[in-house]
């Protein structure tokens, strides 16, 4: 299967790495408007085209998927491009600027019979797939509250703000592991140094009484990547900085028994062993990329496809409506 990839940039050189890496795919273009970056993706890969204009990828009647690694900003344009031209596409995430332009993708890529897939490759991972087997598994229980930090120094985005840019690896993940839909969000935050929030808060509400916090942040002294999840059986702390034991359980809780007469409660604080699941030991981006391969040659919908790259959109505009009304309360 050939590729071609537009952007060569941060991550461009990932997955450019990775899909030359596959059996079943090479790539034979890459494109990027930066001189800096068409003169190292040259270097790293002379077999490979390397242009600035990206319609060449687009239209070339050659490739078959077009992986699109740039700004949220140009997401729309190239992916319309590249599906119009019988493309499949790979987007990076977010997957669009807004709702609306990942609905119009969509509609296009059905009209076409083509696959769109948004790069949520933390979903890939081995502390991922396993906390997502517990917790299919009832390990933990009734879910009651998912809480995750991803806050660091850096690095700065001009075009959008810290929620945009951290925030859907947390929500693709969540969205993933808890079955439903939210209901509202509220969002807070504060913009101290570019004229976007540094520094953001969200709360969603699901149903069932089982809420999820975002805290994103580029203003942190330290890189911390923690999440939370709380069940009625047994917790779960995913700590991604971990060398070894990056997941571990702890069966502790709180059981609460009604007795006779409504205003008394019996409150028990349950406290038992912690144990440390064992991981799959896979590069994630690869794993993604060869299920992308899979899925394109076996007509099999990606479950990271176009819809579950708008549901995080979706998300993040509510997030951005609540606030720039200071936490106001948003329905979804």
């Amino acid at each position: 299967m050939n590729f071609g990839v537009i952007g060569y940039g941060y991550w461009g050189p990932n997955i450019v790495r990775n899909l030359a890496s596959l059996e079943d795919s090479r790539v034979l273009a890459i494109a990027d408007a930066s001189p800096t970056a068409r003169k190292r993706a040259q270097k790293a890969y002379p077999e490979i085209h390397v242009t600035s204009d990206a319609s060449e990828v687009t239209s070339s009647p050659e490739i078959d998927v077009v992986a699109v690694i740039t700004p949220v900003w140009t997401h729309y344009e190239l992916a319309k491009a590249a599906l119009e031209n019988g493309k499949h596409v790979f987007v990076e995430k977010p997957f669009t600027s807004n709702t609306a332009q990942g609905e119009d993708l969509i509609n296009l890529a059905r009209r076409k019979n083509l696959k769109i897939m948004v790069d949520h490759t933390f979903l890939f991972t081995g502390a991922v797939k396993k906390i997502s087997q517990l917790m299919d598994e009832g390990t933990l229980g009734k879910l009651y509250y998912y809480d995750s930090t991803r806050v660091n120094l850096g690095l700065f985005q001009h075009d959008i703000n810290v929620l945009w840019d951290l925030a859907p690896h947390d929500l693709s993940i969540m969205d993933h592991l808890i079955n439903g839909s939210p209901e509202a969000v509220v969002a807070t935050g504060q913009n101290h140094l570019n004229g976007h929030e540094d520094v953001a808060y969200m709360t969603l509400y699901f149903p069932e009484k089982v809420i999820a916090h975002v805290n994103v942040n580029w203003l942190s002294p330290v890189k911390v990547r923690t999440t939370l999840i709380g069940g009625e059986k047994r917790m779960l702390v995913w700590n991604d900085l971990e060398a070894d034991e990056k997941v571990k359980v702890y069966d502790k809780g709180v059981d609460i028994r009604n007795r006779e007469g409504v205003y008394e409660l019996l409150v028990n604080y349950r406290s038992g062993d912690m144990w440390s699941p064992q991981l799959e030991q896979v590069e994630a981006l690869k794993q993604e990329l060869t299920y992308f391969v899979d899925c394109i040659s076996s007509g099999e919908e990606p479950f990271n496809n176009g819809c579950a790259g708008l549901r995080v959109v979706k998300m993040l505009e509510a997030a951005t409506e609540s606030l720039r009304q200071k936490g106001t309360l948003v329905y979804l």
